[in-house]
């Protein structure tokens, strides 16, 4: 269904941008008539004015007739579109070239007819795949590289979570995924496996001197897993309900601080965990034996025999044990237990000296401050296009839903733009960001940074247009009939007398929504966009401590609501000093 989906998109993109184009010419040539009829600009036949002997138009018309001591009427409307798209005109123009451009960016073609392989990983599983700087290493990439060396492609990793790495190869969104996979008869009725490269075995952590011996003893204990990996299947299935984490780091990081009691991840990377955490432990006896192999799409034949091939050349030459040996004997530091200090400084020195170690370990060493500054571009990319298109998309809608409320007119997109916002608003922001990049554009390489402005956008976009209606609506009635009696129109009154007032009264609600969109990004790691949030989850993959990453987000979060409550302030005290 997603890749049935994205071939519509490309197939019929050019007749999508024909019909726009037509439609935007329509507009605009219906916009040109209602702006001269009702915006004194003069037309090319001038209208009589009742009672005078006088031609003229708009207020032109009504002040002759007030000189001449005469009455008024405003003269009917006579174009095929009501009164009430008028304010919106420009805007609806701007929100389809704004939507042009974006079926334009997202047209494309998967990955592997560009020339490249798109691997898709979870870059917190050390030795298999982790990160080094900006760049992702490991046994997996290190596999990868070969098959595209030998193919002649170039290799494109993106980091995501585990749990849709399998997703996104079904959907086309990738064309392998290779992340320690285990290779079970579920995963394989959505993919194709290559031939296995690795026998591993799922271990249990356990804090030192726990009373867990040996691995009956988890039963009924507090036990942590990788959510959507080998050990949460096996410990769900056998065991009982475990805690699940996001990824494998995190749930040694809980059996660490004593949140769980035990953590059942793969062998490899537990031995790399504890290595560098000296209150942990391994149990001697393995849960489970299991198998990587790198997943593809299903039908992709030519790609799946190449990696076998690469696989089968690697394991005869032996070159595969040597990668494995390699990333094997690469030690991963953890801040989770900071070093000792020389005894006899008071608890205050020591706590100093913990936080400054700390600090260096989360931030300096390594350069991973990047990850928060590269982070918090994209939050701001994202939440500013965000807002423009909220605010577009909310004003349309709330003028259709107003105009409706009023008058009675615009039924059928009255009825639109109430199912827009039941089904926007009755659903999670994150689900619909999967359904856009997973589903709607399934099939279609598009910039994840457009697709997250998109989701967050008609998210936004909904609350919007509420908060602007509520205000439209608030405005007291004799203030239309006041623009009515100087001989206004409609949309005039909208424009001129209605709309800036309500804009005033709902500037704190729609402050307030620009701040919760803002939060409401932190989600986007789901598609694997590096955003402020997912640099924090990748130093805490890295350094195994929450305190000082989460921190750094949560500051950073808090600096930037604060300096945008601070200028919205300002502008609300500078709009009531010019009343």
């Amino acid at each position: 269904m997603e890749i049935l989906i994205g071939k519509i998109i490309t197939r019929y993109i050019p007749s999508l941008l024909l019909i726009n184009k037509k439609i935007l010419g329509i507009f605009r040539v219906h916009a040109i008539h209602i702006r001269c009829h009702f915006l004194s600009v003069r037309p090319a036949t001038p209208l009589p004015c009742r009672g005078t002997g006088q031609t003229g138009t708009g207020r032109k018309q009504f002040f002759i007739a007030l000189q001449a001591g005469k009455s008024y009427t405003p003269p009917v409307q006579t174009s095929p579109f009501p009164l009430a798209f008028m304010p919106s005109i420009s805007f609806l123009n701007h929100l389809g070239a704004l939507l042009t451009l974006w079926l334009l960016l997202c047209c494309g073609a998967p990955a592997a007819e560009n020339g490249r392989i798109l691997m898709v990983t979870e870059a917190t599983f050390p030795p298999y795949e982790f990160r080094d700087g900006n760049a992702i290493l490991g046994i997996d990439p290190e596999i990868m590289r070969e098959v595209a060396r030998r193919t002649g492609r170039e290799l494109v990793i993106e980091d995501m979570s585990f749990d849709s790495v399998i997703t996104a190869v079904v959907s086309g969104k990738a064309d392998v995924a290779a992340s320690g996979i285990t290779v079970t008869p579920e995963r394989r009725r959505k993919v194709d496996f290559s031939i296995p490269y690795v026998e591993a075995a799922q271990v249990i952590i356990v804090p030192k001197g726990s009373p867990i011996r040996k691995r009956e003893d988890i039963r009924g204990k507090r036990i942590g897993v990788q959510h959507g990996a080998t050990g949460d299947i096996y410990v769900t299935r056998n065991i009982q309900q475990p805690e699940r984490f996001p990824n494998g780091a995190l749930a040694v990081a809980a059996v660490a601080a004593g949140k769980v009691d035990a953590a059942v991840i793969d062998q490899d990377p537990a031995t790399m965990y504890v290595a560098g955490n000296d209150r942990l432990a391994i149990l001697p006896e393995p849960l489970t034996s299991e198998s990587y192999a790198i997943a593809v799409r299903k039908g992709d034949t030519a790609l799946l025999q190449d990696i076998n091939g690469t696989i089968a050349a690697l394991k005869a030459s032996g070159k595969l044990e040597e990668i494995r040996n390699a990333y094997a004997a690469i030690q991963v530091k953890s801040a989770a237990g900071p070093e000792q200090h020389a005894s006899g400084g008071g608890w205050l020195e020591n706590t100093w000296l913990d936080l400054k170690e700390s600090f260096y370990v989360n931030f300096m060493q390594e350069g991973r401050w990047k990850y928060l500054t590269n982070g918090f571009l994209v939050t701001v990319e994202v939440s500013f296009f965000s807002v423009l298109l909220g605010i577009l998309v909310g004003f349309v809608v709330a003028v259709i839903r107003a105009t409706h409320d009023k008058t009675g007119n615009l039924r059928f997109l009255n009825a639109l733009c109430k199912l827009y916002l039941t089904v926007i608003r009755g659903t999670p922001v994150v689900v619909q960001l999967l359904m856009i990049y997973f589903v709607i554009f399934g099939s279609v390489d598009v910039s994840k940074v457009l697709v997250a402005v998109v989701a967050f956008g008609f998210n936004s976009g909904a609350y919007v247009a509420e908060i602007i209606r509520g205000g439209i609506m608030s405005i007291d009635k004799g203030q239309f009939e006041a623009g009515r009696s100087l001989g206004l129109g409609y949309a005039q009154t909208m424009i001129y007398i209605i709309l800036p007032q309500a804009f005033k009264n709902v500037l704190p609600s729609l402050g307030n929504e620009f701040i919760v969109l803002l939060k409401e990004t932190s989600v986007s790691g789901y598609i694997a966009l590096q955003d402020l949030t997912k640099g924090g989850d990748i130093i805490r993959s890295q350094t195994y401590t929450a305190f000082m990453p989460l921190t750094a987000v949560a500051l950073i979060y808090l600096s930037v609501v604060m300096l945008f409550s601070w200028m919205l302030g300002k502008l609300e005290r500078k709009l009531k000093n010019n009343e």
